[in-house]
């Protein structure tokens, strides 16, 4: 009699748990109905490297394909490593049971449901270049993101800069974006740890006199540590590179109008908080720089685990043309009632509120 009132009552408590998501869950919404969102994806490597992962990041595009109208998405970043390898033709089946043709076919499948209907700007990361991990800087970026691929994309499109194999494409790119609220956007993309002369590129191009009145948006792959630092030296086996510091102190904060910074690149297995930075400078003209830096891709798992467990985040501008709202959240785990209490990821870190000037 006693073991059947146990598992009476072990049977009672585990069906309360959906009952108590249900009651508390609630799906993403503008707390302001005048305001615009931009969507920021972390690495998607880990998703791409595994077959049996590369649904969860095509979730996470449906979803912000679902979501344009409902949230008011404008802008999509990506924080780059599109894929893990970027020319292996036989894969170790360790990182990876996949060759490079098909993650790059995998993430280019999953961005389909974006083409024509929101621009999204891709840094290109390190494993986005060489064999495995930028023993070179060539890349298979240029064949699967051409410039004329998304309209929505190309139509914002101002400038762009040349390659390592001099040729323009998107890994170096300016778009011109003006917000509902009729504030002035030039974003820059720029490749991984990039190269003096897409400095003196992206130099030129934010001191264009066009856009001295707008609010420059950086997106890099390698910029910030999880110690909220600006990451000074790394090992790969490239000579011409500027990681963190060097960005900081040869372009953003010499620049007039640079206020937002975003990367990925970090992690930690199962450690949030390892794939997260955050730090606010002032530039030379006194403006205050947000630096964001945020990924995902060992959470669920780890480095082998299921790619990042579905987060992204979602960026409110409201309506006072300089709040903006930062939250982290699941499609993935927000797909069912019965993990609809996990959706939401409510730590500091991954939860606050900042200003632009």
């Amino acid at each position: 009699m006693r073991i059947q009132y146990v598992i009476l009552l072990l049977s009672l408590f585990a069906f309360s748990i959906p009952l108590n998501a249900q009651e508390t869950y609630q799906k993403p919404a503008l707390s302001n109905s005048e305001s615009w969102s931009m969507i920021l994806l972390p690495d998607p490597q880990t998703y791409m490297k595994f077959g049996r992962n590369q649904p969860i990041f095509d979730l996470m595009t449906a979803w912000i394909s679902e979501n344009i109208d409902p949230l008011n998405i404008k802008m999509v970043l990506c924080t780059g490593d599109l894929v893990e390898q970027n020319d292996m033709v036989v894969p170790d089946k360790i990182n990876g049971n996949l060759p490079s043709k098909q993650q790059w076919e995998a993430i280019s499948s999953a961005l389909e449901s974006l083409d024509g209907k929101v621009p999204y700007i891709l840094a290109a990361g390190n494993h986005d270049f060489g064999f495995k991990n930028i023993e070179h800087r060539k890349s298979n970026y240029d064949q699967y993101f051409p410039a004329d691929r998304n309209w929505a994309s190309q139509k914002l499109l101002k400038a762009v800069g040349k390659n390592f194999e001099n040729r323009p494409t998107l890994e170096n790119a300016a778009y011109e974006f003006i917000s509902p609220h009729n504030r002035k956007f030039l974003f820059i993309n720029l490749e991984f740890a990039p190269r003096d002369a897409m400095i003196a590129w992206a130099k030129e191009v934010a001191g264009q006199e066009a856009y001295k009145e707008h609010t420059l948006v950086l997106l890099t792959h390698s910029y910030l540590n999880a110690q909220h630092e600006h990451i000074e030296k790394e090992t790969y086996p490239i000579t011409d590179g500027n990681y963190g510091k060097a960005i900081w102190e040869k372009l953003v904060q010499p620049s007039q109008n640079i206020q937002l910074v975003f990367s990925g690149h970090i992690g930690g297995a199962d450690d949030f908080r390892a794939h997260i930075g955050f730090r606010r400078d002032e530039n030379a003209a006194g403006k205050k720089v947000n630096q964001m830096a945020f990924n995902a891709q060992a959470m669920g798992g780890g480095w082998h685990g299921n790619g990042g467990d579905g987060w992204l985040r979602i960026l409110e501008f409201l309506p006072d043309g300089k709040t903006v709202k930062v939250r982290t959240f699941s499609p993935y785990f927000a797909l069912s009632p019965s993990t609809w209490h996990l959706a939401w990821n409510t730590e500091v870190f991954n939860t606050f509120t900042f200003k632009l000037d």
